[in-house]
């Protein structure tokens, strides 16, 4: 039942609104603030909030800081009359976008979602919190509304209970007071400042302000001495000058107190005096310098204290002169000197004098929401270097998330639930399994975004695994998943230790470093630690192990000089066919094999085969130098092969060893032997000499053993030639 009071209420707000907002709105703007006001009354009624207050008078109240004490027009009305309506109704963004625009459904969508977020300890994390409002919203009006919101709020903040007042002041002092002095609106800045102290430290505030009322008289006078003869200067120039005289706000003479160590009595500028310059002479920066060489002609400047933000403006567009000068009975007065433009942009922050109803100054709106943007992200823009500025710039690619009690983490973009939990505390990202994210479960690997709330699921059972590393972005969180795995392969090498041993000496071989180094170099592996850990997890067999010393024994063979055998008399038998085929173990469709470098077996060569671990089987003569320690020490591994015919007449590499006496013509006389008589394709021929000896080395291509030895023959029937015998 809506009582006759209700009715009254409705109305007068409506009133409120329209006397303020109306004369700045085109016919467009007027009739969506009339379907907004509408739209309040269907879905709110008389409904009060927690403070007892309607909440159709705090959406007015709210707007009308919105446009009076900010400078939003147009859409920003109706945004800022609707900015709770998607959070407390069972209105859609579709709604809205029919009954009103895209643009303005986005503006609420985007109020709606940093309504949200978890506040609680946004004095922890205040530079974070602020960026992530601007990277969730988008769209800068959003903050400038919650701004507004927030400033209502705490005008209204007596009524609240108890209960919170203190943490609602902590809010506002960390949080959004910094946002309205980042954006230049400083009465908002200090308003909120005051009241949040007066909440948040009830007894200094009163103890300040007590001691401000009781000299207030006194200070009412001095304020008109100083003032007096100001204004009487600036009258004989032909300045047409408002000057206020005010003490400096609460929250201020306390910074100061802090700052400065001392106590009220001492803080020597507890005075400001503003000059607003209310009519233009020649032109406005040129008048605040003149009014400033009046004023210090008057009192002495102290040089260090001027503050010259006429010449350069802050970057939220705050333009004033500031100086301090000694006043009468010697006592410190800080005067602050402006135009009314400057003064209004002062007040109210840029928005104040951009016409945003009027298209021509579309580009003027876009410059100012962009300066907003960049104090926002940026609080110390003016004051960084090129690298420091690119460094900033990286900001959007970070995201913010919250714990459950509120605190705030940074984490690059792409990051995932394992990074947040080891972003939390190492041991609980060593025992994570998944997390809550906004009250939903989801896996270790689910990527965040801006704004999540994260609750951490842990078990104790929960180890790090090695494909965490793939999931983890940050390095904080890799670094610390490599060094628990590695934590976890020191408990297991101990028992990989213990197996490698006992397998060893079943091999009966030695643990020595020896026989590790040569473990490594099979497995290829590059430390001791990770080969023991390996065999304790099973991702190395136990019986691999037998494996790498079969491998290895015949390159031990092939390597150490002391094994290779004085070679024994070749008897070989004549063979008539010119091909090669290889019968190996009575099977002729076996094709993995090759011949064993150490001897060069050609077609008709005595052969046997010796199978390697990795390489398939190697063919080797029968008279090979190494042929008897493969016999004795690897006799299993020793098959049979023979040559069989076959219609092929590829030729072979045949490699011989020539020594000779030094005598003229005897190099000569071999390398006709081998192109002119017998026509054969020489590989390489090389030979050297000493004062009575000749020694040489010829590799060419023969196509069986009969032709090898006939070439043989041949090289021994030259004058001068001593020995020739086979090689590689």
């Amino acid at each position: 039942m809506v009582l006759e009071k209700d009715i009254s209420f409705v109305v007068h707000n409506y009133r409120k609104l329209l006397s303020v907002c109306y004369h700045s709105l085109d016919k467009a703007g007027k009739k969506h603030v009339r379907q907004a006001y509408q739209l309040l009354i269907n879905e709110y009624q008389c409904k009060k909030m927690e403070s007892g207050e309607y909440y159709i008078s705090h959406a007015v109240e709210v707007t009308i800081v919105v446009v009076e004490e900010i400078g939003l027009t147009s859409d920003s009305i109706v945004c800022t009359l609707l900015h709770n309506i998607l959070a407390n109704t069972n209105v859609s963004l579709t709604d809205i976008e029919k009954q009103f625009s895209k643009n303005i459904a986005e503006t609420l969508n985007g109020y709606t979602k940093i309504s949200r977020l978890s506040t609680q300890r946004t004095s922890l994390n205040a530079e974070n919190f602020i960026k992530l409002l601007l990277t969730i919203s988008g769209d800068v009006r959003v903050i400038l509304i919650r701004l507004a919101d927030r400033l209502d709020y705490m005008r209204k903040i007596n009524k609240l209970p108890e209960n919170i007042k203190h943490q609602v002041a902590v809010e506002t002092a960390h949080l959004y007071a910094p946002i309205a002095h980042r954006l230049g609106l400083y009465h908002i800045k200090t308003e909120l400042d005051e009241l949040s102290m007066k909440y948040a430290q009830p007894e200094i505030f009163n103890n300040i302000r007590n001691k401000l009322i009781e000299s207030s008289d006194a200070r009412e006078a001095y304020i008109t001495e100083f003032i007096d003869p100001i204004a009487a200067a600036l009258n004989n120039q032909g300045f047409q000058c408002d000057i206020k005289g005010r003490v400096k706000s609460i929250s201020s003479i306390w910074k100061k107190m802090k700052f400065q160590n001392v106590d009220l009595d001492e803080v020597y500028d507890l005075f400001a005096v503003r000059i607003i310059n209310k009519k233009t002479k020649k032109d406005e920066k040129n008048d605040c310098w003149e009014i400033y060489s009046i004023v210090t002609n008057i009192f002495q400047p102290n040089p260090k204290r001027l503050r010259d933000w006429i010449t350069t403006p802050k970057a939220s567009g705050y333009e004033s002169l500031h100086t301090t000068v000694i006043g009468p009975h010697r006592r410190w007065v800080e005067v602050q000197i402006r135009s009314a433009r400057m003064d209004e942009v002062a007040e109210k922050g840029g928005a104040s004098h951009w016409l945003y109803k009027e298209p021509a100054y579309r580009k003027n709106k876009d410059t100012w929401f962009n300066k907003i943007r960049e104090q926002l992200e940026n609080p110390q823009i003016n004051g960084l270097t090129p690298a420091q500025q690119s460094r900033m710039e990286l900001y959007s690619d970070d995201i913010f998330v919250f714990t459950p009690a509120g605190d705030l983490k940074k984490l690059p973009l792409g990051a995932t639930v394992l990074d947040f939990a080891f972003e939390v505390h190492t041991n609980v990202g060593a025992q994570c399994t998944g997390a809550r994210v906004n009250n939903k479960i989801e896996p270790i690997r689910y990527i965040l975004k801006n704004g999540d709330q994260v609750e951490i699921i842990t078990s104790k059972n929960q180890k790090p695994k090695a494909d965490w590393i793939k999931i983890a972005k940050t390095s904080k969180a890799r670094a610390k998943i490599k060094k628990f795995i590695k934590e976890l392969q020191y408990d297991k090498a101990d028992d990989g230790k213990e197996m490698l041993k006992r397998k060893l000496s079943q091999l009966k071989l030695s643990f020595n470093n020896n026989t590790i180094n040569q473990l490594l170099n099979y497995f290829n592996i590059t430390i001791p630690i990770d080969l023991y850990h390996r065999l304790a997890i099973g991702k190395i067999d136990i019986s691999e192990i037998k494996g790498c010393f079969y491998h290895a024994a015949e390159e031990e063979l092939l390597k150490d000089p002391n094994l290779v055998l004085k070679a024994e008399p070749d008897k070989r038998p004549q063979v008539s066919h010119p091909s090669e085929l290889l019968l190996i173990d009575g099977k002729a469709d076996l094709h993995d094999y090759r011949f064993a470098n150490c001897c060069k077996p050609v077609f008709g060569d005595d052969i046997f085969g010796f199978v390697t671990v990795d390489k398939g089987i190697k063919i080797h003569r029968a008279n090979c130098p190494n042929a008897i320690q493969m016999r004795l020490r690897y006799s299993y591994r020793v098959i049979d092969v023979k040559w069989v015919a076959a219609g092929d007449d590829t030729p072979v590499l045949a490699g011989l060893k020539i020594t000779g006496a030094n005598e003229p013509g005897v190099v000569n006389k071999i390398s006709n032997l081998l192109t002119d008589k017998l026509r054969l394709s020489i590989h390489t021929f090389s030979f050297t000499s000493s004062k009575n000896k000749i020694d040489g080395e010829i590799k060419t291509y023969v196509k069986d053993s009969r032709q090898l030895d006939y070439l043989i023959s041949q090289i021994l029937k030259i004058d001068g030639v001593k020995k020739v015998s086979r090689i590689k």
